[in-house]
């Protein structure tokens, strides 16, 4: 028997047995048309791992007929990428169409490693297919993004899994040797995520460890005892970091605190730094909750404190405290929305003068020039309320706030239109 891990041993042979990625190998699939015709555009699998990456690269080239070089961005550079170049410039008389050449976490290569491929895809003499865990706007240069086709890779689904771990137990000789004829796959698939990979050697590792256990049936009792724990998929500098930031925001804008507190708990899990989670609640409060729970934004500040003192796993506590606040607090972007329509403005218009009434008058010679000598002081009205302008001369009328529809502004908004309504009059005139 190999000596090779089981997901090696049950590595599919031709396209036809490859598990997965309907959308891109499938009848209708994206590629199904170049296939037919033989041909084969280059390539970027973007992926978690575990989905196949690797697998369909291989197969695609055998499908076409072309030769199929791969190498890994960890262990290669480029003269590793220019002598495979060179010698599909040679073999061209032999294999018109060039060769297949894969590149495992192509994010690896730097801007330089990347370019010394460009020529040769461009002109055809290699057909590249990278594969990378990470996103490829930002690690894949433009250059070579642009002369690939992109195909996002899926976690596979129990539906794609567990035929494979049936096929397994059914044809491989080690699982057969273990007396193993019972398996739970579901359960085991619960433990992997979607990783092919993962799921097959836990399926392994659970036949073994019932073998020597006299068993010789694996079901979800077994495997929740025995599967290796699945370590939360969560890159703190990756895609992960910023979609699961991006769903709690969200859930919190929301105001769905059983989602919020979901994807907290999947970020402290993940590892991720207490005081990005508590920065992010901070920028909510202002942002989402804003002025319809003005309180909102002094519990995120005691927050972010509490978490710089405690750090975890106490400061589960006040981030969960604070997420929960805030996604069951009414919500307004009304003053988001004010500072950036006001920066717009000042964009727009420059720098506009000070009105002379409202100018600080420090010195005799200001005083002589009159700033500050038409500006009427507000707490000498009733209400410490006057109306004048406030605005440089070109602006006057323009509005940037506009009160939200919650209880806290609409109060804001009755205050504000008794004092500020067209009967008003200014007693500076303006």
């Amino acid at each position: 028997m190999s000596n090779a891990p089981l997901a090696e041993r049950m590595r599919p042979r031709h396209l036809a047995d490859y598990a997965g990625q309907h959308h891109v190998v499938g009848p209708k699939g994206a590629l199904q048309p170049a296939l037919d015709q033989k041909r084969l555009p280059s390539l970027l699998f973007w992926g978690p791992p575990g989905v196949g990456k690797t697998t369909l690269a291989q197969l695609l080239a055998e499908q076409v007929d072309m030769p199929f070089t791969a190498m890994s961005a960890i262990s290669s550079g480029v003269k590793d990428v220019r002598d495979e170049i060179h010698r599909a410039e040679k073999d061209r008389m032999f294999q018109p169409r060039g060769r297949v050449l894969f590149i495992d976490e192509i994010h690896r290569f730097s801007k330089s490693q990347q370019d010394a491929l460009l020529a040769a895809v461009e002109k055809g003499t290699i057909t590249l297919i990278g594969a990378t865990t990470e996103n490829p706007s930002f690690e894949v240069n433009s250059a070579l993004l642009s002369r690939c086709q992109l195909f996002v890779l899926k976690p596979l689904e129990e539906v794609h899994l567990l035929p494979l771990g049936q096929k397994a137990l059914a044809t491989d000789s080690f699982l057969q040797s273990t007396g193993v004829t019972d398996v739970d796959f579901a359960a085991i698939y619960a433990f992997t995520g979607g990783d092919a990979r993962r799921f097959l050697n836990t399926l392994e590792s659970l036949c073994l460890v019932a073998k020597n256990s006299g068993q010789t049936m694996v079901d979800a009792a077994f495997v929740g005892q025995h599967a290796p724990k699945m370590a939360p998929k969560y890159d703190r500098a990756g895609d992960q970091h910023y979609d699961i930031a991006s769903a709690l925001i969200k859930s919190i804008r929301g105001s769905d605190p059983q989602a919020a507190v979901y994807w907290l708990a999947r970020m402290i899990a993940g590892g991720e730094s207490p005081t990005f989670i508590a920065r992010r609640l901070l920028i909510s409060a202002a942002e989402d909750v804003g002025l319809a729970n003005p309180q909102a934004l002094t519990i995120a500040t005691a927050c972010f404190q509490a978490v710089e003192r405690l750090g975890l796993p106490e400061g589960r506590i006040p981030l969960s405290e604070c997420t929960v606040y805030l996604a069951a607090s009414p919500k307004s972007n009304r003053a988001y929305l004010a500072i950036d329509q006001a920066l717009k403005t000042v964009e727009q218009t420059g720098d506009l003068e000070v009105p002379v009434h409202l100018r600080n008058a420090p010195t005799q010679t200001m005083k002589e020039l009159g700033y500050g000598a038409r500006y009427v002081y507000p707490h000498d009205y009733p209400g410490s309320f006057v109306v004048q302008s406030y605005l440089p001369e070109e602006l006057n009328g323009a509005t940037f706030y506009v009160p939200g529809e919650n209880p806290t502004e609409a109060r804001l908004a009755e205050w504000l239109n008794a004092r500020w309504s067209k009967e008003s009059e200014s007693p500076s005139g303006d």
